[in-house]
């Protein structure tokens, strides 16, 4: 059985300051169909938005960034744990920074708790440490938090869903005539030094931290998907039909 790493982002988890229950409820159930094919670990964001949904501090100060996160941390599971029980699904909570991969020993002992709970069909939900992690808040590290669980944890593809259907030759908001790339095996160095264009106001990162995801996969010969978690028809009919209608494939095979 492959494993797959679905990673959701901000953008799609949260609508005006609050979380989106409606795309969460829609993100499980696609899961649970994912879930009857592949080993899945779920990387999500969300914590300061859930946090800030019992507390609204100025989201600008990294220190009440890291009190939101604290906060939401435990509620965005309690909604992950509650829509999951109604399909009998457990699930367990990671919390990793970017240390944890760079300790061998670290790295093993949470690999070796992610094989334990994929044989037993429990769904890893893992997210960043943001509490103690200040730069990675500051940056939108959960992208590359991502590739680094679908790489040392041995997964054969990363997909992330986010706020765009796809990565394109130019910024579809602004070109119409933007086209979207549904392969890609390269990307140029000028597209991962741009600045980090969020689109929502709980998002960190924006495309550049994605295509910095994709650029590591790619450097480790590893493969990755990105198509919209506001519309998920792209990731149901490439993930549970084999049928690559949209999104972008980022891989170094043909």
């Amino acid at each position: 059985m492959q494993r797959v790493v679905l990673k959701v982002g901000s953008a799609v988890l949260t609508e005006n300051s609050a979380l989106a229950m409606d795309r969460l409820s829609n993100l499980v159930e696609f899961i649970v169909e994912l879930k009857k094919r592949y080993q899945v670990v779920l990387v999500t964001s969300g914590a300061v938005a859930a946090g800030y949904t019992l507390l609204p501090l100025d989201k600008k100060e990294v220190a009440n960034k890291q009190a939101l996160a604290s906060i939401g941390q435990p509620l965005i599971m309690k909604h992950y744990k509650d829509n999951f029980r109604k399909y009998n699904i457990i699930c367990s909570q990671m919390l990793l920074t970017a240390d944890d991969f760079d300790s061998r020993k670290r790295t093993k002992h949470a690999k070796n708790a992610i094989e334990i709970l994929l044989k037993n069909s429990v769904l890893p939900i893992i997210n960043e440490n943001d509490v103690t992690a200040t730069e990675e808040l500051v940056f939108g590290d959960n992208d590359q938090l991502a590739a680094h669980v679908a790489l040392h944890f041995d997964a054969d593809l990363l997909v992330i869903l986010t706020d765009i259907n796809g990565y394109y030759d130019d910024n579809p908001k602004t070109n119409p005539n933007a086209k979207l790339l549904k392969n890609v095996s390269f990307i140029k160095e000028a597209e991962l030094n741009k600045e980090h264009t969020p689109n929502s106001s709980f998002a960190t990162g924006g495309i550049v931290t994605k295509l910095k995801a994709a650029n590591f996969l790619l450097q480790n010969n590893k493969k990755m998907f990105l198509s919209s978690g506001f519309d998920l028809s792209d990731a149901k009919e490439f993930l549970l039909n084999d049928n690559h209608v949209g999104g972008t494939i980022f891989s170094n095979k043909d």
